[in-house]
């Protein structure tokens, strides 16, 4: 259960939900499985298999959204209603036109629409309702708009905004490579990714490869921008952080060997201790991050009465 990528959302109003409220709310809109017409759902799951549909342990909460959705390639669809339209053209004796093929492919998909497989992903989320964070582990900013819309719409209303800071990652990021360190507790590992300004399909990536060189800091002065950057924070946590603020690949070093599972007899109890260590580590994490790139971005009317 230890997050791999984090996109990171603020609550902009105070929590007031307990536990039990929230998990009661959670039940109101449980993942069903698609009837005939539909080719998605989404609800919400146990959390770690088991039937509680929130895993709590003080201000942290975990929960999981189950996605059921209907495998139907448009390719397969286009194949059956070709084959169709072929038998069409000799009864009716001419050509199927462009509406006939339109309205035969909506007859096809919603023939093959109750036949099709149904494939089942998992989202995990992670409410920090003391420091108004709601992190969703995925790499799709889409799959991670989902969840807040299916919360919002389980909630009636939910108050949450997209992480902004005062500096840009991307400024910030080329700035500590042609400096060759980030202040605090970071360090820069050696995965980059830079992005051409004046062309956005030019792209140079560096894998397992010293940034320390000349060769990065010149392609930075001739105009490129950094769009992903590996990084380390105390020697406890890797990570890339993204020119959309967003983190990726996120790898826990020494947190995982400081476990001792010899102490822990069952696996709702190495959940709970892993959902305590993974919850404190990017805790700490993030508030250094925040901070390091000027803080949070303040709104326009914070910025006027200043």
């Amino acid at each position: 259960m230890w997050f791999k990528n984090l996109i990171l959302y603020r609550l902009t109003s105070p929590w007031t939900l307990s536990s039990a409220e929230l998990e009661q709310q959670l039940a109101g809109r449980p993942l069903t499985a698609c009837n005939g017409f539909e080719l998605q759902t989404r609800g919400w799951i146990a959390v770690n298999g088991e039937e509680r549909l929130l895993h709590t342990q003080g201000p942290q909460h975990l929960l999981a959204m189950g996605i059921n959705q209907k495998l139907l390639p448009g390719s397969i669809i286009s194949q059956v209603a070709k084959e169709r339209a072929v038998g069409m053209a000799i009864e009716q004796g001419f050509p199927v036109g462009r509406r006939q093929m339109r309205e035969l492919k909506e007859r096809v998909a919603d023939e093959l629409r109750g036949r099709a497989l149904t494939k089942r992903s998992v989202l995990h989320a992670w409410l920090d309702t003391e420091h108004g964070w709601l992190i969703v582990d995925t790499t799709s900013a889409a799959r991670a708009e989902e969840l807040i819309q299916t919360l919002r719409d389980t909630l009636g209303s939910l108050s949450v905004t997209l992480l902004e800071t005062e500096r840009s990652p991307s400024v910030s990021m080329g700035a500590w490579l042609m400096f060759g360190e980030v202040p605090g507790r970071f360090q820069i590992e050696q995965d980059l990714e830079l992005q051409s300004v004046k062309d956005p399909r030019s792209m140079i990536r560096y894998v397992q490869h010293p940034l320390e060189s000349k060769e990065v800091q010149k392609q930075i002065s001739s105009g490129k921008s950094v769009t992903r950057l590996g990084l380390s924070w105390s020697d406890r946590v890797a990570f890339q952080l993204t020119a959309k603020l967003e983190i990726k690949r996120v790898q826990f070093l020494d947190v995982i060997t400081e476990r001792d599972d010899s102490t822990t007899e069952d696996a709702a109890e190495k959940f709970e201790i892993d959902f305590v260590l993974m919850t404190g580590e990017l805790g700490a994490l993030l508030k250094e991050l925040v901070e390091l790139l000027g803080g949070e971005a303040r709104q326009d009317s914070d910025r006027a009465a200043a």
